[in-house]
């Protein structure tokens, strides 16, 4: 199965410890994208923590994704409120400051771009 192409974004480059590493922890402001199929991504603002044991926390609104990244997958748990609404594990990758994975089963294209500043915890 062809690789899905997943759309570029560029911000400045973060502090990071290598290319394509995770950022350091802390709070950022982020652009969250989402595509379905071959349509183009819906992209928009989110706050961003990335916390301890390489966990992510992406808001938008009223609506958490919650990002566990493992050596190679991401599992992905998205919350409303303390309701979960979804959840799968997909294979991921930072590509300079952008962390990008895909949902297979439902082809859908995920990216977070975050911001060059973040607050330090």
């Amino acid at each position: 199965m062809r690789r899905l192409a997943l759309l570029p974004l560029a911000l400045a480059a973060l502090p990071l410890g290598a290319a394509g590493a995770e950022p350091a922890l802390g709070r950022y402001e982020g652009r969250w994208c989402v595509a379905v199929g071959q349509a183009s991504a819906d992209c928009g603002p989110a706050q961003v923590d990335v916390l301890r044991q390489q966990r992510v926390n992406v808001r938008i609104a009223d609506i958490v994704y919650r990002l566990k990244l493992h050596s190679s997958q991401v599992d992905v748990v998205l919350m409303h409120g303390t309701m979960q609404i979804d959840g799968f594990f997909a294979p991921y990758e930072w590509v300079g400051n952008s962390l990008q994975f895909l949902d297979l089963e439902k082809r859908t294209r995920y990216e977070l771009t975050l911001a060059p500043s973040a607050k330090q915890r």
